[in-house]
């Protein structure tokens, strides 16, 4: 309660409006934080939930390390032996384990969210994220040749590392165009959007993708588990496209190649390349079952939010004009 003194006597200021004023200093501070705290804090607010899923119940049973032990399914030897090895040690010490990356997920969160361990977090989700897209992720699939936009190629966790190095808290040109650049630059920002959305347009191309009906039994997966509205959005898309998986590939995949493209475009081009971008990220992850987050076997949302993520990272800033 903040008090203040007039003419000898001491004024209280109402509960309410206090209330009041502390909820709009609190929206002013939120609002006053850079476009890339903004994007540290989301990234930081995900790794939470990944550690909050890791300490489902399934997660502690053998169901998990088999999980791990299926994505070394097509990969070759050099991947899938050590894949297979840390699987084994995690089905003989399941328990302890899981709760242990369960905890550094949740770590690595937190160190991120709070800003004098904003860099420990960052450095130490890059580490985290590649060991887990080999071992745990099988690479995406990408060796497999399983890798498909709808099924979350190039795997989720690759992109933690993305962004985690576009949103490292460094301005080697504070004048860039957009937050991904200021630390790594405008040119080599512009081809990590490229690589990864270019990516995305091929491998919608692949056989996983284009075959008659290999998308239509994507949703239909991504609907076991899943919400009844849901599972009604995903049912009803896999019978739309039912033995069109050639034609959906097709289009999905020019989609996704005008969104890579269009980051050496104006700046009103790629703010609308952006926008389909998110709205395709949203498409993908209700393709998804929205990460099986609702089957008490997911690890992690999926690649969707992820991607609308890194799709905000380029969003043009607005100039400032001059007096």
């Amino acid at each position: 309660m903040s008090e203040s003194l007039a003419v000898g006597h001491a004024q209280t200021r109402p509960a309410g409006r206090a209330a009041a004023a502390d909820a709009a200093a609190d929206a002013v501070g939120i609002a006053a934080l850079d476009a890339r705290r903004k994007l540290q804090l989301a990234l930081g607010v995900i790794w939470v939930l990944d550690g909050i899923l890791q300490f489902q119940p399934s997660m502690f049973t053998k169901s998990f390390p088999g999980m791990l032990a299926a994505s070394a399914h097509g990969n070759p030897g050099v991947v899938a032996g050590p894949i297979t090895w840390s699987a084994n040690l995690i089905d003989h010490h399941v328990v302890v384990l899981n709760a242990i990356f369960a905890t550094i997920q949740l770590a690595l969160g937190l160190g991120i969210a709070w800003r004098p361990t904003l860099r420990l977090g960052l450095g130490a989700s890059i580490a985290w994220s590649l060991a887990v897209w080999w071992l745990g992720e099988g690479l995406g699939g990408i060796l497999a040749g399983t890798a498909s936009p709808v099924n979350g190629a190039p795997g989720p966790v690759i992109l933690y590392a993305i962004l985690a190095v576009l949103l490292w808290p460094a301005d080697r040109d504070p004048g860039a165009p957009f937050v991904a650049a200021r630390v790594v630059g405008r040119r080599p920002a512009q081809a990590v959007w490229l690589v990864v959305w270019g990516s995305l347009a091929a491998f919608a191309l692949l056989p996983a993708s284009r075959a008659p009906g290999a998308i239509s039994d994507m949703l239909t997966d991504g609907a076991d588990g899943a919400p009844a509205w849901l599972a009604w959005i995903d049912t009803h898309a896999a019978s739309a496209l039912n033995h069109h998986g050639l034609a959906a590939s097709i289009v999905l995949a020019v989609l996704l190649a005008l969104v890579a493209v269009a980051v050496y475009l104006p700046a009103p081009a790629l703010r609308a390349a952006i926008v389909l971008a998110v709205v395709l990220a949203a498409a993908l992850w209700l393709a998804q079952g929205m990460g099986e987050l609702f089957t008490g076997m997911a690890t992690d949302p999926e690649s969707g939010p992820l991607l609308a993520l890194l799709a905000l990272a380029f969003w043009p800033a607005v100039p400032v004009k001059e007096a």
